[in-house]
C-alpha cells in the first residue's frame, strides 16, 4: 500500500509527464511565427509576418491616423488596427493557420 507521500509523488509525476506531453504536441501541431522588420521608402518601417519561410503579411504603423495597417498577402483587405498585435493576428488568422475551437 503507498503512503501518503508515495501517492503524492506520484501524481506530481504524472502532471509532470501529462504537461510534457502536451507541451510535445503543441509544439507539433501549432505553428511558428516569426516577425521581422525592414525599413521602406513609404511605409517607414515595415514589418513581416513569417510561417516558416512562407510570407503571411505585412503591417505598418500610417503616419496619416497612428493605426496601424494590416497587409496579408494575397488579399485586396487592408484592415486598420489599434494595435501591432492586432495587425499580426489579422494576419494570421487571414492566412488561414489560426484555428478557433469551435466546442
Amino acid at each position: 500500500m503507498m503512503t501518503h507521500i508515495e501517492a503524492r509523488d506520484a501524481q506530481a509525476q504524472a502532471q509532470f509527464e501529462l504537461e510534457q506531453y502536451i507541451k510535445e504536441q503543441v509544439e507539433d501541431v501549432a505553428p511558428e511565427f516569426e516577425i521581422d522588420s525592414v525599413d521602406d521608402c513609404d511605409f517607414g518601417v515595415l514589418y513581416r509576418v513569417w510561417s516558416g519561410m512562407r510570407l503571411l503579411g505585412t503591417f505598418y504603423r500610417a503616419d496619416s491616423d497612428g493605426l496601424w495597417v494590416a497587409q496579408p498577402c494575397n488579399l485586396e483587405l487592408r484592415p486598420r488596427c489599434e494595435t501591432k498585435e492586432q495587425a499580426q493576428l489579422v494576419i494570421i488568422a487571414l492566412s488561414g493557420l489560426l484555428v478557433a475551437d469551435a466546442a
